[in-house]
């Protein structure tokens, strides 16, 4: 009999049995189902197995959260259901055929914009904070900022236009960076592409609108003549050249004979594209990214402009769900590239963050006595009023359905108030809360009134609505129909303590060099939400993953190497899971040092990874240390906040 033997026999049935599943394979926590029929999955049932910590869809994948048991359940799943597991690339190539043409472009746009949302983010904190010390007149009688009056803030003032035309200005060159990482193509050709577009020889983007036709210089080739614009903002253009140096590119490698390839090919790729993109795309591009611009400004600005916002702010939570929310990305860029520098978009997404994050709040005090709830129920707060929504909509608003609603009510009044008064952002990327510095300074009292509303609101019809809504079981746990067992509970956790000092296991060392941060900071949401357990999350300077104290190997990612399994003497377990989503590199750039069945002294290393690799491929190099079984440990203390040693800085500690 196998361990898992009753809750791999229910989940085959909960997933539509044998003939629903198109692929099935796992990392090093989840199963990765690709399901013909996704409807056909009892979500709610399979979360209530035993071995389930929880489910989710990304990507057209089910995944079923086991833990580090997961190679086993895994094997006796797949020898149960009388089916071949197969790669995780075979099962993302899989996940696609479930997307229609809509949901692919929208994938599409969203692992464009994926990797540069952090630079956007910075430089929309950047560009809020020049705001703060150089647009808003808090001296002398309302008449000066803190740059008019301070040297040294006015040259701060001015240096840190640096980073933000970086990141705004010269956004092509990201974009064009990105469309070549993501079609696996050369990333240096579509830089030099990029660089292109916003040469210091072409006349500035933003400074079209305002030049005399006369008077853009022109690259005369005497039987004809090509202005000499650059595209600085521009999304669309840059979106366009980049696929044609993509395109052009797999087409001569294709043709081209290997010998002769590395000459050929990035020359008959890259000359060709900036001919095209100067002459044919860009301009195309340019006037395309202008009329949808041009028509979501007119919206935001005509008579209909309220209802327009009520549509808008209601319906972008469900956007986000869907993943069509990334089309907005390109909007907000191309509005900002228009003469007034400005998007009304922009403040609207802001508040819908706050107004999902407000509904998560509800259910937070609502179930401030049920302690698994509150595990995900926090952090997805937290993050959902930095900007970051996915959390709070798929941990619990979608869960609950009431919540969510009540977050699209509150989203639609404040977004109303927001765009009939004006509202407008300088800049994008930071949402939530912190999303009042991208505004303008002169809109910042209405846009506090719309932050209310967005709070409020949401908080208000949740609170009500939950109470009537929501079971007891709901509210305050399972737990609360069994309040006898709290004695051998107590019985239990001193014969825990007892057990834990005979096996004198007192502390943790880090596992790397690098800042510590709390797990909810863990740019992944099974870990963020501690659905894996508690834990820390370590953002590496080193390259080598070594053992926190003497314990046992008790699984390994052999054919992927980004991740392990430890024991200690103890009974604590722990998860090291080096990076995020890095499963899907197959093992390239890591170095699994140990095998399974090994036991490790402290400071022993355990796996060797190649950061630059990790990194090209698109993925953070967060690594994550997570206690997923508390063993005989009692009173476990995470140390975050800190600059760790490996080996040497005390980062988990229990008496």
């Amino acid at each position: 009999m196998g361990k898992y033997e009753n809750d791999v026999k229910r989940l085959l049935d909960l997933v539509g049995g044998k003939e629903n599943i198109q692929a099935v394979s796992h990392c090093m926590t989840r199963m990765r189902f690709v399901l013909i029929d996704p409807k056909k999955a009892d979500e709610k049932a399979i979360e209530e197995l035993p071995s389930v910590k929880g489910t989710f869809t990304q990507a057209g994948q089910y995944q079923v959260i086991i833990g580090n048991d997961v190679s086993v359940f895994y094997n006796e799943f797949t020898a149960y259901a009388g089916i071949e597991g197969v790669s995780k690339d075979a099962v993302k190539a899989a996940a696609k055929t479930n997307q229609n043409p809509l949901q692919k472009i929208m994938g599409t746009l969203g692992e464009i914009f994926a990797p540069l949302i952090p630079a956007l983010i910075c430089g929309g904190l950047v560009l809020g904070f020049r705001n703060v010390i150089g647009e808003i007149n808090f001296f002398n009688n309302n008449t000066q900022s803190l740059a008019d009056i301070s040297q040294f803030w006015s040259g701060m003032y001015n240096f840190l236009w640096l980073i933000g035309e970086a990141v705004f200005h010269l956004l092509p060159v990201g974009i064009v960076w990105s469309i070549t990482k993501k079609m696996g193509t050369t990333q240096i050709l579509g830089i030099v592409l990029g660089l292109t577009l916003v040469s210091s020889q072409l006349l500035n983007g933003f400074s079209v609108a305002d030049t005399p036709v006369s008077e853009i210089p022109v690259w005369d080739f005497g039987f004809f003549k090509v202005q000499m614009i650059g595209y600085q903002g521009q999304v669309i253009a840059a979106m366009m050249a980049g696929f044609v140096l993509v395109y052009l590119e797999k087409f001569f490698k294709k043709i081209c004979p290997e010998v002769i390839s590395m000459i050929v090919v990035p020359f008959c790729s890259l000359v060709p594209a900036v001919i095209i993109a100067h002459t044919i795309v860009g301009p195309i591009g340019w006037k395309i990214g202008n009329a949808i611009g041009d028509v979501v400004y007119s919206g935001l600005t005509s008579d209909f402009r309220f209802l327009f916002a009520a549509v808008f702010g209601l319906l972008y939570a469900p956007l986000v769900m869907t993943g069509l929310h990334h089309m907005t990305n390109a909007i907000d860029s191309q509005l900002l590239a228009s003469p007034s520098k400005s998007t009304i978009l922009w403040p609207m997404i802001a508040l819908s963050n706050i107004a999902q994050g407000s509904s998560v709040l509800a259910m937070s005090v609502l179930q401030k006595k049920n302690e698994r709830a509150q595990q995900v129920n926090v952090p997805a707060c937290i993050s959902c009023y930095l900007g970051v929504t996915e959390p709070a909509l798929f941990g619990v608003n979608l869960k609950y359905v009431f919540p969510l609603v009540c977050g699209m009510i509150g989203s639609c009044c404040a977004a109303m108030i927001s765009v009939g008064f004006g509202v407008e952002a300088l800049s994008i990327g930071v949402g939530g809360l912190p999303g009042i510095l991208s505004i303008k300074p002169e809109y910042y009292l209405i846009f506090l009134l719309a932050m209310a509303v967005a709070i409020v609101i949401p908080f208000t019809l949740t609170f009500l609505v939950g109470r009537i809504k929501l079971s007891r079981e709901d509210r305050y746990g399972k737990e609360a129909a069994a309040p006898a067992a709290a004695p051998e509970a107590e019985a239990v956790s001193v014969e825990t303590k007892t057990e834990s000092a005979a096996a004198d296991v007192k502390e943790l060392k880090s596992i790397l060099d690098g800042k510590v941060m709390p797990i909810e900071e863990a740019p992944d949401d099974v870990f963020s939400q501690k659905i894996m357990g508690d834990g820390l999350a370590i953002e590496p300077s080193n390259n080598v993953v070594t053992a926190p104290a003497d314990c046992d190997v008790s699984v390994v990612m052999a054919d992927t190497g980004h991740a392990c399994g430890l024991s200690l003497p103890n009974g604590v377990e722990l998860l090291i899971h080096v990076g995020v989503d890095t499963v899907d590199m197959g093992g390239d750039g890591f170095k699994l040092l140990v095998k399974e069945g090994d036991h490790v002294k402290a400071g022993q290393p355990l796996i060797e990874f190649d950061p630059a690799k990790i990194k090209a491929a698109g993925h953070p190099c967060t690594t994550m240390l997570i206690v997923t079984s508390e063993g005989n440990a009692a009173n476990i203390k995470m140390h975050s906040g800190i600059d760790a040693k490996a080996g040497e800085t005390t980062v988990i500690s229990w008496n």
